[in-house]
């Protein structure tokens, strides 16, 4: 030991703050720095892409601090902020309120995937689960059940808003920046597009990191009055299922407007190349031309949505394209998107076939709607009730549930219904925008259209769709309940048979022994129980015919719906 010097490790001053920082507001410093990384990295994908084009085009008009410029009002044009054009011929600034809907996901997936890293506590575990918006409650996954092991759980208040505080603490400068460049943004889409982008994407991520948790939902509809609540709402989680069942609805009709807009361009493959030539010169400028086109290519998806609707579109102000008529405006800027605009004139039967995508995502709106409606139907509610004295009857926790009633399923279909509308209102008002002044004014769907046009097609369609999947799939659902055979004194001899959801008959069971008797559908139960295994057709309680019954040591597993 005479050649060892002990020594003391102490931590680095800037170590010791920063930890220090962190216990005083978990959360707090690293959402700030996630948010000021996610709006350094988008910044930096846009200055990448302006300044690579800047440099291979021969004919560059501004010098590296014009493509910084135009870099800087790219980045803000990515959160729907509208850009004010000043050097017009006219002398007349013209806006630019087209924003692309491919380059608005990197602000919000950046912002995303930040706010749900700020709300791990610094130890590589995660944050709590079931632990809500308050810190200090449940247990981290991974934990172990030591919960003092390491810093303390995240709070979703201080992860978020250090989140949003550090976005818009780097977007101040950068918009200040932009506003000296060519391409201004306006003051007024500034104030509100760019915060509400910038919150709306911080929450969804601290909501995802903390395993979506209902209560901030559940407070906000504490407005509605209790009836409207309980039949749209509560219970069954009907708002959930008609929440995902809107999402597939949205998909189906984006997916077909983009199957429509790749049929229009095919079909106009002509004029879309003629376009693409007349718009660049050299391998530069398509390669420009092609990088807009694709950006612009979920626009053009949601333009054809809003044309399969019915209300279509506009080409300029004053100028609808819709399946009856098609009046693009005469003097278009040659664009290989626009190519696609049916010609002017009447529609005629193959455009109105367009209307096969609204009713498919009404199907689909229904569908899903039905499968929530029948998903927790394991038994009936009297097989749940009389099946209880076996343990592995119903799943633990409870009863069974039962199949929605129509009219709860008919409430969920209108309530998917429209929140599919306001999905589509929400992206047609981002698809479209002005490209210019007089003509260019008005170019894209007119949200509150679509929006009442989704409205209208998938509640028509899925409202039917869903009542009659439900009975059609409640109608197949079988259930494994247990049943009690006569066998010993005191003891029954356990097997297994079918029970269809729902029938106008029931299954019944006799008693088994004493002590061991269970009456299986009819909760009060008689004496003149069915023999297990003889289905009641008619639910009078004289019998029917015998149905084969698997083998006695068929294994139990547990209950759910086919």
């Amino acid at each position: 030991m005479a050649g060892v010097m002990l020594t003391t490790a102490r931590r680095a001053p800037l170590s010791l703050l920063r930890a220090r920082w962190r216990d005083r507001s978990p959360g707090l410093s690293a959402g700030l720095l996630g948010g000021a990384v996610a709006a350094g990295l988008g910044l930096a994908s846009c200055a990448l892409l302006v300044t690579v084009l800047w440099i291979s085009s021969p004919y560059p008009d501004n010098g590296p601090g014009g493509a910084l410029h135009v870099a800087a009002a790219l980045w803000v044009l990515a959160h729907g902020v509208e850009l004010v054009r000043a050097d017009t011929l006219s002398g007349v600034p013209a806006p630019m309120g087209v924003t692309p809907l491919l380059l608005l996901l990197l602000p919000v997936w950046l912002l995303h995937r930040a706010a749900r890293e700020a709300t791990d506590p610094g130890d590589g575990v995660g944050v709590a689960v079931g632990a809500g918006p308050r810190a200090g409650a449940g247990t981290r996954l991974g934990g172990g059940g030591d919960r003092d092991a390491g810093p303390p759980p995240v709070s979703a208040r201080n992860a978020w808003a250090g989140v949003v505080v550090g976005y818009l603490s780097v977007a101040a400068p950068v918009v200040l920046y932009a506003a000296g460049g060519t391409l201004r943004p306006s003051w007024w889409w500034v104030v509100m597009c760019l915060p509400l982008v910038t919150m709306a994407a911080a929450g969804t991520g601290v909501w995802t990191a903390f395993a979506r948790p209902g209560g901030p939902v559940g407070r906000a509809l504490r407005v509605l009055p209790r009836t409207v609540r309980d039949l749209v709402v509560e219970p069954d989680a009907r708002l959930g299922a008609a929440t995902r069942a809107a999402g597939a609805g949205a998909a189906v009709l984006v997916g077909g407007g983009g199957l429509l807009l790749a049929v229009s361009l095919v079909w106009h493959g002509a004029a879309a190349r003629e376009a693409f030539v007349l718009l660049a010169d050299g391998w530069p400028g398509r390669f420009a031309v092609l990088l807009l086109c694709l950006a612009l290519v979920p626009n053009a998806a949601v333009w054809a949505v809003a044309y399969a609707l019915g209300p279509g579109f506009m080409v300029g102000t004053g100028h609808v394209v819709d399946p009856l008529t098609s009046d693009p405006a005469p003097l278009l800027p040659p664009f290989p998107l626009l190519a696609a605009v049916p010609d002017a004139g009447q529609g005629t039967p193959l455009h109105w076939m367009a209307g096969v995508v609204p009713v498919a995502a009404g199907v689909v709106t229904g569908w899903f709607t039905a499968r929530a409606a029948t998903a927790g139907a394991a038994v009936p509610a009297g097989v749940a009730a009389t099946a209880g004295a076996c343990s592995d009857a119903v799943p633990a926790g409870g009863e069974a549930a039962e199949a929605w009633s129509w009219r709860r399923t008919v409430a969920a279909a209108v309530v998917a219904a429209g929140l599919c509308g306001v999905l589509v209102a929400l992206l047609a008002a981002l698809a479209g925008g002005p490209l210019g002044g007089a003509a260019l004014a008005r170019f894209g769907p007119v949200w509150w259209q679509a929006g009442g046009a989704t409205l209208v097609w998938t509640g028509l369609v899925a409202v039917p769709v869903a009542v009659g999947a439900r009975a059609w799939r409640g109608r197949g659902i079988t259930a494994q309940v247990p049943a009690v055979q006569e066998g010993e004194e005191g003891a029954g001899v356990r097997r297994w048979a079918r029970a269809p959801l729902p029938s106008a008959g029931r299954w019944r069971g006799r008693d088994g022994g004493a002590g061991a008797g269970v009456v299986v559908g009819d909760p009060q139960g008689d004496e003149d129980a069915v023999p297990f295994g003889l289905y009641d057709e008619d639910g009078d309680g004289d019998g029917g015919a015998p149905r084969d019954l698997p083998p006695a040591d068929s294994p139990a597993g547990p209950l759910r719906g086919s």
